[in-house]
């Protein structure tokens, strides 16, 4: 990247700073679920125009692809895809910020907001040095993130690989552990495939007194609980990262009632896709052998979800560098692999892709809670920072 390049980057960046904090409290205000992102994706498609980016919306139903080419490049250059995700979640917000959702029981509590507010004013960046360009930049606002199948699916399924293809994808994702200014990168596997396990164990209630008469899936269920462990310490290879969790166990009887039926909810994560289907392939079949042996009948559905994400060694290499280029190499961090999952992985599983963390953090302001949370907020500083890195990754 050159020097001039860079430079304008920086300055360009601290320009748009009110633009794009503008952009993020719009979306922050009016945030939408999952698959039902009809306004936000008129707002993007509004800003797009007035930058005169050439766009198609209803891409993956709700989602945006924009290109941005120089003079030299034809319609079938090859691109560098950003990608950016559009959908919020069903959180009651709890912040009291002057821009607090007005979508009651939703709330932009992932940062998606934040990630499509850098997204536009990186555009803008590129945009303006568009005839710098070695490659034609394709730029990815996607629905879904938050929920099965996950809006990567759709918009593969649309082509966004493709006409023209991609053969390198960027995307940021917040990072309230890290602190604002500050950036973290990871080669190779990095984030855990996510799948959604529930079981109904369907038993014979009745008076407490008498269980003898009763089929107990409370019983049953603990049992279960503590054996489906065994899925990961016994039968997974060591050497693998692995989490089997069940967060909801249903079974509403009373001190003298055991119920007929228990409700279990949990999920499987893992960084390996043949061990992945072993287990839960295990967990499916030991789940009906138990539940069986105890008296009960039982149902599983398996919702299968994303798949482990893997950043290619080359590309995040090439923008790690960028990134102590343009912050100064004190601002990028080396990260750890996490047991989270994001749907940008099936995009590692097609292309070379590159997914960073972007600090928010800023205790002496009190933004300290982490995603998911009502009261999540980010340092509007961090815009500047995302701006920065993403925009140089496409130079």
């Amino acid at each position: 990247m050159s020097l001039d390049i860079l430079q304008f980057i920086r300055q360009k960046s601290l320009d748009l700073f009110e633009k794009v904090k503008g952009y993020r409290e719009h979306m922050h205000m009016y945030p939408e679920l999952s698959y039902q992102e009809f306004e936000t994706m008129e707002y993007v498609s509004q800003c797009l125009t007035k930058l005169g980016i050439e766009h198609e919306k209803g891409v993956g139903k709700t989602g945006i692809v924009a290109i941005i080419r120089g003079d030299h490049h034809s319609s079938e250059d090859a691109c560098i895809g950003l990608r950016a995700d559009l959908d919020a979640l069903p959180i009651i917000e709890d912040t009291d910020l002057p821009f607090q959702s007005k979508n009651n029981g939703v709330m932009h509590a992932c940062g998606h907001d934040v990630h499509t507010s850098i997204l536009l004013g990186a555009a803008e960046i590129i945009f303006e040095q568009r005839n710098n360009l070695k490659s034609p930049v394709k730029l990815i606002f996607q629905p879904g993130e938050e929920k099965n199948p996950g809006g990567a699916t759709l918009m593969i399924a649309d082509g966004v690989l493709h006409n023209p293809s991609i053969t390198e994808m960027y995307a940021l994702h917040v990072f309230p552990e890290m602190k604002t200014g500050n950036v973290g990168f990871r080669e190779g596997v990095y984030m855990a495939s996510s799948d959604e396990i529930y079981i109904t164990i369907h038993g014979k209630g009745g008076h407490g007194a008498t269980p003898h008469q009763c089929i107990d899936p409370i019983m049953i269920g603990a049992n279960l609980l503590v054996q489906l462990q065994q899925v990961v310490s016994r039968k997974c290879n060591p050497t693998i990262p692995s989490v089997l969790t069940f967060g909801h166990f249903e079974a509403i009887g009373a001190t003298n009632i055991i119920p007929s039926t228990a409700i279990i909810k949990g999920t499987f994560r893992t960084m390996n896709e043949n061990w992945r289907a072993e287990a839960l392939s295990l967990v499916e079949s030991q789940t009906k052998e138990i539940c069986t042996s105890m008296g009960a009948t039982v149902t599983v559905q398996i919702s299968k979800g994303y798949p482990y994400l893997e950043n290619n060694p080359i590309v995040t290499g090439k923008l790690r560098t960028k990134a102590k280029q343009i912050l100064g190499e004190q601002h990028v961090e080396d990260l750890p692999i996490r047991m989270t999952s994001e749907d940008f992985a099936f995009y590692s599983q097609e292309i070379p892709v590159c997914f960073l963390r972007l600090g928010v953090r800023n205790e002496d302001k009190g933004i300290v809670y982490g995603v998911h949370h009502p009261k999540f907020n980010i340092d509007d500083n961090a815009l500047i920072t995302g701006m920065q890195v993403m925009a140089s990754s496409v130079f």
